[in-house]
């Protein structure tokens, strides 16, 4: 059975950290209504947040008008959010700005920049940048393939507690690519990608079970 991967993040998948908290007031009250499902009440605690300087107040905005919680979808609004965000040192931001030119939405494709801000969101100690840049790396988009490097990047992402990094690593491991192939290896990383409610990881954690006949 095919293994699988965590396919890039979209911005549409909050649950994988692209909405954040930060200590700012309103942003804590506005992650607070958007648990809730109050997008009305999380969008304009995110817009005065950013109006108020809050870079990752900017971030969260962008998501908002991303997915179109709480107001109108706007792609292109998302986009210059993220720049904002992004321009002014927020590591979330970059990943986010990254996604949306890696995947062409509400600015035109462009992997070269998607590496590019994949690596300024992992070298800010965002994770979640970390695992995109190591499938950039994997399937050679915007940048040489490189199985090593992508498997550096797994690492980092996973142990920085992004749940896609320890599948991802995981099915390195469970292939062989850039790595030597251990599939006990590979079952306890999609494991603790299961643990951190990552579904590929617990799909994949079953499939290698059952290999390993455990």
């Amino acid at each position: 059975m095919k293994i699988l991967y965590a396919i890039l993040i979209s911005i549409c998948v909050i649950s994988e950290g692209v909405l954040a908290e930060t200590t700012d007031d309103y942003v804590t009250k506005g992650v607070d209504a958007y648990q809730k499902n109050d997008f009305a009440t999380a969008f304009q605690f995110f817009q005065q947040a950013c109006n108020g300087g809050d870079l990752m107040g900017c971030n969260n905005l962008g998501v908002m008008y991303g997915n179109g919680y709480g107001v109108k979808q706007d792609y292109f609004k998302a986009v210059e959010l993220y720049e904002k965000a992004c321009n002014g040192g927020n590591a979330l931001g970059c990943n986010s700005l990254g996604t949306m030119y890696g995947k062409g939405t509400g600015i035109k494709q462009d992997y070269f920049k998607a590496v590019e801000l994949y690596e300024k969101a992992c070298s800010g100690g965002n994770a979640l940048g970390c695992n995109n840049l190591g499938d950039m790396y994997r399937e050679g988009q915007g940048i040489k393939q490189d199985y090593f490097k992508a498997v550096e990047l797994y690492e980092k992402a996973c142990s920085g507690g992004n749940a896609l990094g320890c599948n991802n690593l995981g099915v390195m491991y469970a292939d062989g690519y850039g790595v030597r192939a251990d599939k006990q290896k590979a079952l306890n990383l999609c494991g603790k990608a299961c643990d951190m409610k990552n579904q590929k990881g617990c799909e994949n954690y079953a499939i290698l079970k059952k290999e390993l006949g455990q």
